[in-house]
């Protein structure tokens, strides 16, 4: 009997896949038998790890620049899994969150969702492949001080139940929703606003999760491999949080 969470002959498509999460998954599904897409705009990270990492080629491109978007599905013609990972952040609440922010936020994080799934729909639903949206404990509560962030996560998790009930045959789509990770875009949020009180902040973030501890990109991409494989066949429109325990603390 094949074994259910191999991706043998699969070929994946990770955005953001150059670090974090995203790089953890490009790997975890290297090492299970696909053929991995990097699509990321850091040239230098995305090739770095397209050399150590066997079964991986790298697509630059701005999820966000519909024409690049375009240019980069006119470059493939088979695709089984899309990972939507790409996105960013800040911090303010609604008074301090100004239009630019907001719409910059939406524009990585919901309109690049958007642009790519669109995109790889046609191949997808030839061999009834997956989407797997990467969301947000942010998106399932409020988080203090996330206004946009946490509404970008919720428009992502609305996106893939909305694609479970449009194609509820031809693809699959669901959404992951970790906690606070340990990531190059958690140590970038200490360093832009914390910079000064990080391993203050570090402790609170820690303690906010009920294991006490981050979560490790590792174990995202766990979650992700299970999901997009034949394993979780019969999964679609799930919204799945690995969060340490803090959606149920």
């Amino acid at each position: 009997m094949p074994d259910p969470f191999r991706l043998d002959g699969k070929i994946a498509m990770v955005t953001g896949g150059a670090s974090g999460i995203g790089e953890a998954t490009v790997r975890t599904f290297s090492e299970a038998g696909a053929r991995i897409l990097i699509v990321d705009v850091d040239a230098a990270r995305a090739r770095d790890l397209a050399a150590a990492v066997p079964n991986t080629e790298v697509r630059l491109c701005d999820i966000t620049d519909e024409h690049q978007v375009q240019t980069l599905f006119a470059s493939i013609t088979d695709l089984d899994i899309l990972v939507n990972c790409a996105g960013v952040g800040m911090v303010g609440n609604v008074e301090e969150t100004g239009m630019d922010d907001f719409k910059r936020l939406f524009r990585v994080n919901v309109e690049g969702t958007y642009l790519m799934t669109r995109a790889a729909i046609p191949l997808l639903k030839k061999v009834r492949g997956s989407v797997l949206n990467m969301g947000s404990v942010a998106g399932i509560v409020g988080v203090k001080r996330r206004f946009a962030y946490c509404s970008t996560k919720g428009a992502v998790m609305a996106m893939t139940r909305q694609l479970a009930v449009d194609y509820p045959t031809q693809i699959r789509a669901n959404c992951i929703a970790p906690g606070t990770v340990d990531t190059p875009f958690v140590e970038g949020y200490l360093e832009k606003y914390h910079r000064h009180e990080k391993e203050k902040i570090r402790a609170e973030l820690n303690e906010r999760q009920p294991l006490g501890r981050l979560g490790r990109p590792d174990e995202i991409a766990k979650l992700a491999l299970y999901i997009c494989s034949p394993a979780a066949d019969f999964m679609n429109g799930a919204v799945v949080p690995i969060d340490g325990g803090w959606t149920a603390a």
